[in-house]
């Protein structure tokens, strides 16, 4: 992980945790398998400040790897990328709803 991303969870876990009892989903964009540890240390940083993370699907994107998938400006244009981000954020939007419903019934 990042150490930008890990200060920002470090701040933001401060009284008030800002980050507790909130979805997210969790994304990766490298070059080879860091992405993936990456995401496996968020998930375990993710247990101790409250965060409920999205389960699938996973997102990892292997920027390198032909063929392109961004611009010049650093837009996403791989289209099967594109979709499976899709797929991602309609899942935390499931996942949102779900959390949402099950504070409202407790």
């Amino acid at each position: 992980m990042s150490a930008p991303m890990k200060n920002a969870l470090d701040w933001a876990s401060r009284a008030p945790n800002v980050w507790a009892d909130k979805p997210a989903p969790v994304i990766s964009v490298s070059g080879g398998i860091g992405g993936a540890r990456g995401q496996l240390h968020l998930r375990q940083i993710g247990v101790h400040v409250d965060l409920h993370f999205t389960n699938k699907p996973e997102f990892f994107l292997n920027a390198f790897k032909p063929p392109t998938k961004f611009d010049s400006q650093g837009n996403l244009i791989d289209e099967q990328a594109k979709e499976r981000l899709k797929e991602l954020l309609l899942a935390l939007q499931t996942f949102t709803l779900r959390l949402k419903g099950s504070k409202c019934e407790n």
